[in-house]
């Protein structure tokens, strides 16, 4: 699918990059930098992983994979003309794995009296800014969803990202038992 020889090309040294699809953009575009902070949610993802093992990290895994698939449906823009199966686009079953993963690390929570502090541990920590980093994700992918059509799988993926993130940041906290727990007013 994708063969890289040649890592730099020169065709975006005056600001513009390519689309999926052949077009031009600026650098600076809306679906750039949508894709662009997609692709800083995985090196994220990548850095919590470094703190990871069995179950987790395969997990982790997976949503890496998710997400070049979900930059591979950003940067390619949907045409009206577009058959199924032809561009890569993030589908509902993702969403829908997404959603039971959550569900069953969610189970093994106890319930929420306060807000967490990112930390507690090293993977915890690189979980949330994950998570802030997604956050970011999605409102650039809302904003292109205004002006642009966007694969609404994508969407729904990215908003339960952020949800998998907090749970699985937990998890990695001891089921949440090493949480840090946020006191209102505390220093005042």
């Amino acid at each position: 699918m994708v063969k890289l020889n040649k890592i730099y090309t020169r065709t975006g040294d005056k600001g513009d990059t390519g689309l999926g699809d052949g077009r031009r953009v600026r650098k600076y575009d809306i679906r750039v930098a949508a894709y662009g902070t997609v692709d800083e949610t995985n090196a994220a993802v990548g850095l919590a992983r470094l703190h990871t093992r069995d179950e987790t990290d395969a997990s982790l895994g997976r949503i890496q994979n998710d997400l070049f698939d979900l930059g591979a449906d950003l940067c390619t823009p949907a045409s009206p003309e577009e058959k199924p199966g032809e561009a890569l686009r993030i589908a509902d079953a993702q969403v829908d794995r997404l959603e039971r993963e959550i569900d069953a690390l969610n189970a093994r929570l106890s319930p929420l009296n306060s807000f967490i502090l990112p930390g507690g541990s090293p993977a915890a920590a690189y979980l949330h800014l994950a998570r802030t980093i997604s956050r970011r994700a999605e409102r650039l992918m809302v904003k292109l969803a205004e002006s642009e059509n966007v694969n609404p799988a994508a969407l729904r993926y990215i908003n339960r990202l952020s949800d998998f993130l907090f749970v699985i940041g937990r998890h990695v906290n001891n089921d949440g038992e090493t949480d840090i727990l946020w006191q209102p007013g505390q220093n005042r």
